[in-house]
């Protein structure tokens, strides 16, 4: 059925009645699209990142980051900035992003965003503040990212 202003009117109960909240490998699969979309030149200062999905932190990130909640915390980048590019330790862990599927979910369900426009604006936010681009640079970013 067409409204008229010529688009194809949805039924929600059609839309929602069968449908689940993404799964790991789905928010996984997300970031990584998001990730394919970003500018060649931000891919390239992520050397590799790693890209990690897990329901909710740890409760060691939890109270490493002061969170008063499993809710508090959408992403978070692991690893070495720029600024200490040079100093690789041994052993040391190569860079990577954990997105937290429910925080995520909580998140898109109570604001007015897709949950791609989400995935792609906490990717670019963790891996650009750990490599010190401003909000400004991040915004462009994520438009280019969208264009």
């Amino acid at each position: 059925m067409s409204g008229e202003d010529g688009r194809v009117s949805e039924n929600p109960q059609e839309r929602w009645a069968e449908a689940r909240a993404p799964s790991l490998a789905e928010i996984e699969a997300l970031a990584f699209a998001a990730f394919d979309a970003l500018p060649e030149g931000f891919r390239r200062l992520c050397g590799g990142v790693r890209i990690h999905v897990d329901d909710f932190p740890d409760e060691e990130t939890l109270a490493e980051m002061e969170c008063e909640s499993e809710f508090d915390l959408l992403g978070l980048f692991r690893g070495v900035g720029l600024a200490q590019a040079g100093e690789v330790a041994t052993g040391q862990m190569p860079n990577a992003v954990w997105l937290y599927r429910r925080p995520l979910l909580d998140y898109w369900a109570e604001h007015d965003e897709t949950l791609g426009h989400l995935v792609t604006h906490v990717l670019v936010h963790e891996i650009g503040h750990h490599f010190g681009l401003s909000d400004a640079d991040m915004e462009a970013i994520e438009a280019a990212a969208e264009s």
